[in-house]
């Protein structure tokens, strides 16, 4: 679990740490991965662009120092992190990951929890992008996940469906326990959003992609993965219940919330049918807001955090972006933008 590693405070385990060891030597049963490419995830790096006013090199000067200061990248804000990509450089002989040496592979585990070491400054990065080109290395405990990246794949679009390969797979798992379920996907243009909406589908569901403007919602009718697209502010609780409501003619069942800014727990609260379920997968999420927000309007529903894991996410993931075109354009637009 990598508590050796953990460095002040004492007895805690390494996401909640302060600050972590990241010295290159491996115990027995870890793992140390050169680093390629970090990928921030949403939430932090809006926060981190909105912070510095979209100034790139203030955005590169403060994640080096959060990695230099605390070991690990860990957002001190959002709380979060992201994941990375690179090449299995050393594996410890009890380490269980079945991993070797030379195996291009991503992690599946959160960088808030991953001791990192940055060895370039971040020179190739401009600080405008969630794709991070970095060199340094990471470690991964016996307690950590990694795949192996699929060679029918551009490493950084296979980065950019790992990093929120959890979503998919548990959207379809709470559909399944529906009869004729509908969903609402708020964000549903943006990586983790596309999945769930394509996942949705797939598991039978009538979907709605909930997104802020035209352009996205443009882009979302193109793509073809949602039975309906609405236009709702997700921080205006009224306007996206009206908008999921006049979508799918009533609440939710089930409503999957992808957005990377706060405030958009009571919205989507509202927007959800008694008896049905809301799955927060944004790290912008206060889960005091969901809770209190919830008891203050009466709803009986069920609240779950996408905690990134599910049994067998990565290949739901990479299985979705294969087989569904219209996945795959949103994602390769966005990384042609950043």
């Amino acid at each position: 679990m990598g508590l050796h590693r953990v460095i002040e405070p004492a007895g805690v385990l390494p996401q909640a740490a302060r600050k972590l060891d990241a010295s290159p030597q491996i115990a027995a049963d870890e793992v140390r991965i050169r680093v390629e490419r970090l990928n921030l995830d949403a939430a932090s790096f809006r926060q981190l662009s909105e912070k510095h006013a979209g100034d790139g090199a203030a955005v590169r000067a403060e994640v080096c120092a959060i990695v230099t200061e605390r070991g690990k990248m860990q957002n001190p804000v959002t709380g979060s992190g992201g994941m990375l990509i690179g090449v299995v450089e050393a594996v410890g002989p009890d380490s269980p990951l079945g991993l070797a040496v030379g195996d291009r592979v991503a992690t599946l585990v959160s960088l808030t929890l991953t001791p990192l070491t940055i060895t370039d400054g971040l020179k190739n990065w401009d600080g405008r992008s969630e794709q991070v080109p970095a060199e340094g290395h990471a470690i991964l405990f016996g307690r950590s996940i990694a795949a192996r990246l699929p060679d029918d794949l551009d490493p950084e679009l296979a980065l950019a469906v790992l990093d929120v390969c959890g979503a998919p797979a548990l959207t379809a798992r709470v559909v399944a326990g529906y009869r004729d379920a509908t969903v609402a996907v708020i964000g549903g243009a943006g990586k983790s959003g596309s999945l769930s909406l394509a996942a949705a589908r797939q598991a039978g569901a009538r979907t709605v992609g909930i997104v802020p403007h035209a352009r996205e919602a443009d882009l979302l009718t193109g793509a073809g993965i949602a039975d309906h697209v609405a236009i709702a502010d997700a921080r205006d609780p009224v306007a996206l219940a009206d908008a999921v409501s006049g979508a799918l003619g009533g609440p939710a069942d089930v409503t999957v919330v992808c957005v990377d800014v706060p405030g958009c727990e009571h919205g989507a609260i509202l927007a959800t049918a008694a008896g049905g379920t809301v799955v927060f997968f944004s790290m912008a999420t206060s889960f005091a807001a969901a809770a209190l927000g919830a008891e203050g309007l009466a709803a009986d529903v069920t609240m779950l955090v996408g905690n990134g894991y599910v049994p067998g996410h990565a290949d739901v993931a990479l299985q979705l972006l294969r087989g569904e075109p219209g996945v795959r354009t949103l994602f390769e637009g966005r990384l042609r933008a950043d």
